[in-house]
């Protein structure tokens, strides 16, 4: 496949545009609002009951994100491992993708009823959108030279960010002014906006179903095709482990990823529950982070290209570790609004630059990138399940998402500490050269 072709690259970042309105729309912004107002008990606290079992709703969302990546982490080897065997790795991409849209698509129905089958609706989701990026990332070293990967993968983040901004100002003019649209239900525009997030993930998705090369020709080899993700993971894993600048980035991106993608589930839950901000002012905070993150995916890719991918994650991570304490000390509105800022800068430009930097680090000419990619994503989806988990049991047992937040800072300087033990580049490669002869 001739690479850096600019309409595969175009089309590959268009899966960014498409699918980045569920982790803004349905994570981050009107759908934990929604979520807050409506999982209420009779006498209107959010102390509620499921499935028996007395739980504060903050709780709730926290464990059914847990759940949702752990039932992805488990169906990730799976997946890869039937799509390496008949080469279709693209229509494991769309099954969750699909999957996904559909989930949102049918949170129109969310009321106070329809609880239980609601929360079910979001876990799906989560498992659509996470299982479509695995197949999705593995797709950047097939597509591109490894120059081009910090610039390819921010422009996917930014035009995320962009398109997912775009569906947001329309389902912010609908939450904030019913009356143009002739809405008089109250939760309508709400309900709405989770339609649009599915009806958008389907249809801009067809751009890059369109251009993306199908997969490889399969590796027939395989004894097993179900269980043949597994052994792939466990040969990667022990691939890795005699890679010390890879092993030691993964272990360093596990840790800061358990406090990274936990702020982004939890952060307006956190505003809406801890600070009683009001649904308008949290869903305007999320958009600034949206507009801010354009700009810190770009400025992250700039600062790799100046000081290297390792130490601009350092400045990143340290950053997060201040965000945290000032997030600890924030009673007012304004004060989160100023951490809302420092949120955007460093979210999307972390990600992008970690999914760089592990495209980096992939051995020359591996003929399977899914693999490595499927390792790299199970890394991440256990990551969120410990992250998310740890803040909910800190919640539930303190009755406080400030000790939460405690949990998530010691989290950062954990992995700040591991990213400052990873060697330069240039000695590893001495160390290579020495052990060679």
């Amino acid at each position: 496949m001739k690479k850096n072709d600019p309409l595969i690259i175009n089309a590959w970042c268009m899966y960014d545009w498409a699918n980045s309105v569920h982790a803004l729309v349905i994570v981050s912004s009107i759908f934990p609002v929604y979520f807050s107002a409506t999982a209420l008990s009779a006498s209107g606290t959010p102390d509620i009951s499921f499935f028996g079992n007395q739980i504060k709703s903050s709780v709730l969302f926290s464990y059914t994100v847990s759940a949702a990546f752990l039932i992805t982490a488990l169906l990730i080897p799976l997946c890869t491992g039937i799509a390496d065997y008949t080469g279709k790795k693209k229509r494991f991409m769309q099954f969750f993708c699909y999957l996904g849209a559909v989930s949102c698509m049918l949170l129109y129905f969310f009321t106070k009823e329809t609880l239980i089958p609601s929360v079910f609706l979001f876990g799906l989701s989560l498992v659509g959108w996470s299982g479509s990026i695995v197949f999705y990332d593995s797709y950047l070293p097939e597509i591109a030279t490894e120059d081009n990967f910090d610039r390819y993968s921010a422009r996917g983040f930014s035009l995320g960010y962009l398109g997912s901004v775009l569906l947001l100002l329309f389902n912010l003019s609908m939450v904030l002014a019913p009356d143009f649209y002739g809405i008089t239900q109250k939760s309508l525009p709400a309900r709405i906006s989770f339609f649009t997030v599915g009806l958008w993930w389907i249809l801009f998705a067809q751009i890059p179903f369109r251009y993306l090369p199908s997969g490889s020709s399969g590796n027939r080899n395989a004894d097993n095709p179900v269980f043949n993700g597994f052994k792939e993971l466990r040969k990667v894993f022990f691939q890795v482990k005699h890679q010390l600048y890879l092993s030691k980035f993964l272990s360093a991106f596990f840790i800061y990823t358990m406090g990274l993608r936990t702020v982004m589930y939890v952060a307006t839950i956190f505003g809406a529950t801890e600070l009683k901000l009001p649904s308008q002012s949290l869903i305007i905070t999320v958009l600034l982070i949206q507009i801010v993150g354009i700009i810190g995916s770009f400025a992250f890719a700039w600062l790799s290209g100046k000081i290297g991918n390792i130490h601009a994650l350092m400045i990143g991570v340290a950053i997060w570790i201040g965000i945290c304490t000032a997030a600890y000390y924030t009673t007012e509105a304004v004060e989160f609004y100023f951490v809302a800022c420092a949120v955007g800068m460093v979210m999307g430009g972390i990600q992008s630059l970690s999914r760089s930097t592990y495209s980096k680090l992939i051995p020359e000419n591996t003929p399977d990138t899914a693999s490595y990619f499927s390792f790299y994503d199970v890394t991440e989806k256990l990551a969120i399940v410990i992250g998310t988990f740890i803040y909910g049991t800190v919640e539930q047992l303190t009755g406080s998402m400030r000790n939460s937040i405690l949990a998530l800072l010691v989290i950062f300087i954990i992995g700040l500490i591991l990213l400052y033990r990873i060697p330069s580049r240039k000695v590893y490669r001495l160390e290579l050269e020495r052990n060679k002869n």
